[in-house]
């Protein structure tokens, strides 16, 4: 019995683990079948979509860019075909040996090739732009060794064109490969890496009208990554056209005018803000950097001191001299600090303290109002009045005309220059304010700061007795899909408390400036139109006496003209800065009668010379204060 027994349990034993064992093997089937249908019932939709991706590759087509145009139709940017040439990194079997030839056929050295590599893409077969706009000698050469520099590939695509070269280089702007701070910054949707973006001026700003919508080819690429064949295109469709409020003749003027010299020019029309003209100079070619500067033309623009990359026009924060009496002489009317009557005796200096404050004009100007003040542009009143004004109150008029904030114009980076208070100097400086401070600002230096567009706000402010417009730049946008015109209706105009009848006072004086044989800008009285306006004359440096005249040209005064025409019903305002140029009457006045006269269609010619542009002496630093 003991025999048999055994063999019973031992086979019990071995039936249960077979038992076991087929459990086990049917648990694991039905996981497996669980997962099989999670993978291709729950979650198919997923994977399929993966297996595609890895079997196909998406490439962008960059589109055409939408057209500038001026406001009468006169094309200003438009897209010329150029070829680009591409690496894929990952077609490249040995990226060392290829690398260094293809930079010999293109003018670029290996270190530069491989600088423009070092943006690396998550993908190695992500197409790279090296150059673009090559030469038709570069397309020859690459083409002609095409064996020899696998991953290496040419697109016939197109190069933005700004038509006129440097002219209104600042404003029109230009574009560059998004970088990728600007990628990560959210700010751009759906902009791939080496997709193309406005950088600067209008291309910036208007950038996702102008942009376009890039195209796709769908690419099937075998297990290595390699292309096999074009599934699919899709055509990138070109971005909307606009229309700016810009001048194409008057812009043209306006640098013929300004010419050779640093400074800036900017016409308005005062009615809707509308910008005529906007004039930096020193400028740059904006074709050079929307088609891919090199890194030493870059440092060239960066080190140049005189500073072309600066747009002065919103950038450019100067004393405004004796322009900044506008403001005095209508605070000191509404405030009742003074009458139109009112009269100070200049005798060519006010002591003040412990110290003397002078007025341009040594012999002073005997017994004066404020239509003579402005006319003559006499110091010593205005530091009377100011005086009496106080730098708070002087503050809020400043405020009120446009002066020391950002204007809100269409373009990035705009400066809001500086009008002083107690408060800001509390805050600024951990100091008060000093009365003999206030002197200094009332004829425009001292801390007072602002920029030619702010300037051409005050101006326009006169002109229209009390209405401010902000300035403005895009007049239409053209759909390019349907062709249908959008309309940009002009901004609402503010109503700054300032009466009618302290406007004419104004008025009636800056048309003296001009008219007046004693006014500081007669020179420049037009045969053909009338016109008001306040000359200014901004010191860079204080300066002992003895010393005027020795001094290197780049601490020459500033020289500024702010104007409007005609009198009788204003329809331009316009502001002249001129670095270094030395009095405002004699080196800003003529240029701001060009642009207007131009303008109003009484010029002889609309039609200037070609211009001649070269980069003058580099501009001075801030200045201290300023006479006449």
């Amino acid at each position: 019995m003991r025999e048999s027994y055994l063999p019973q349990e031992e086979t019990r034993d071995l039936q249960s683990r077979i038992y076991w064992l087929f459990g086990l093997i049917i648990l694991a089937l039905f996981g497996l079948l669980l997962r099989a249908w999670y993978l291709q019932g729950v979650n198919g939709k997923f994977y399929l979509e993966l297996s595609e991706n890895n079997r196909v590759r998406v490439v962008e087509t960059p589109p055409p860019r939408g057209l500038i145009y001026d406001r009468n139709g006169a094309l200003l940017v438009n897209n010329v075909p150029s070829f680009t040439l591409y690496v894929v990194l990952g077609d490249m079997p040995d990226p060392a040996s290829v690398l260094p030839r293809l930079a010999d056929l293109v003018g670029m050295t290996p270190e530069e090739m491989t600088r423009r590599l070092t943006f690396k893409k998550e993908d190695p077969f992500f197409p790279i732009k090296v150059k673009d706009d090559l030469t038709m000698r570069e397309v020859a050469l690459i083409e002609g060794h095409g064996l020899d520099l696998p991953g290496v590939k040419i697109e016939a695509e197109f190069k933005r064109n700004a038509i006129h070269g440097i002219l209104a280089a600042h404003l029109l702007g230009y574009v560059g490969e998004i970088t990728q701070a600007q990628l990560e910054s959210g700010t751009y949707q759906n902009i791939r890496r080496g997709g193309i973006i406005g950088q600067y001026g209008i291309e910036q700003t208007f950038d996702s009208i102008i942009r376009g919508t890039p195209g796709q080819k769908r690419i099937e690429v075998d297990a290595l990554g390699h292309e096999i064949r074009v599934l699919e295109v899709n055509e990138p469709q070109r971005g909307d056209d606009v229309y700016l409020s810009l001048d194409l003749n008057l812009q043209k003027v306006a640098e013929e005018a300004l010419g050779n010299q640093s400074g800036a020019i900017v016409a308005m029309d005062p009615k809707n803000g509308e910008v005529l003209a906007m004039v930096s100079h020193p400028a740059f070619n904006p074709n050079l950097l929307s088609q891919g500067a090199s890194s030493h033309a870059w440092e060239a623009l960066l080190k140049d001191e005189g500073r072309p990359l600066t747009n002065r026009v919103i950038q450019g924060q100067y004393p405004p001299g004796s322009t900044f009496k506008i403001v005095l002489g209508a605070a000191l009317l509404e405030t009742k600090e003074a009458t139109p009557a009112s009269r100070v005796e200049c005798r060519g200096f006010l002591p003040f303290g412990n110290r003397n404050f002078k007025d341009w004009k040594r012999g002073g100007h005997g017994s004066v109002d404020l239509h003579r003040a402005l006319v003559e542009s006499c110091d010593v009143y205005f530091y009377e009045m100011g005086n009496r004004l106080g730098i708070d109150t002087i503050s809020k008029y400043s405020h009120l005309f446009g002066l020391g904030q950002q204007t809100g114009i269409e373009l990035a980076s705009e400066k809001g220059g500086l009008i002083p208070s107690t408060e800001w100097k509390r805050q600024a400086r951990k100091e008060p304010w000093y009365p003999g401070e206030t002197l200094s600002v009332s004829i425009g230096q001292g801390y007072v700061t602002v920029t030619p567009l702010q300037q051409t706000m005050m101006i326009n402010v006169v002109a229209n007795q009390g209405v401010l417009h902000p300035p403005q730049l895009l007049k239409k946008i053209r759909d390019q899909e349907t062709g249908s015109i959008q309309e940009i209706p002009a901004s609402e105009g503010k109503h700054i408390p300032v009466s009618p009848e302290t406007f004419r006072v104004i008025q009636n004086a800056l048309a003296g400036v001009v008219s007046d044989p004693h006014g500081t800008a007669t020179g420049s009285k037009s045969q053909l139109v009338s016109m008001g306006g306040k000359t200014g004359t901004a010191q860079v440096i204080g300066l002992k006496g003895g010393v005027h005249g020795k001094l290197p040209d780049k601490f020459n005064d500033h020289a500024w003209f702010v104007a409007f025409a005609p009198v009788e019903s204003p329809k331009i305002g316009v502001t002249v800065l001129v670095e270094n140029g030395g009095h405002g009457g004699s080196a800003a006045a003529p240029l701001a009668k060009k642009v207007i006269e131009a303008y109003l269609g009484v010029a002889p010619s609309l039609e200037p010379e070609p211009m001649t542009v070269k980069s003058p002496a580099p501009p001075p630093p801030i200045a201290v204060r300023s006479e006449g």
